[in-house]
């Protein structure tokens, strides 16, 4: 594994730790940092939207951490 993909791991992971404490706005600026590091990061652009949606539209108080689609 590259250096840069290690990077990357260590900045998602830090950021996917505040997603799932419900630390929207947190997550969205460290899932921002993992783009600086490898800008096509499909995971890390998938998670800054669904940041920006519970940022809008928080999840109710029991949510577990699975995302749920609400179209296809």
């Amino acid at each position: 594994m590259t250096e840069q993909k290690l990077k990357l791991l260590e900045q998602y992971n830090k950021a996917l730790s505040l997603y799932k404490k419900r630390k929207w706005e947190e997550a969205l600026k460290e899932f921002q940092k993992a783009l600086e590091i490898v800008p096509d990061d499909g995971p890390s652009k998938l998670y800054i939207e669904r940041c920006k949606e519970y940022i809008k539209n928080p999840p109710p108080e029991d949510w577990d951490g699975v995302y749920v689609m609400k179209t296809k």
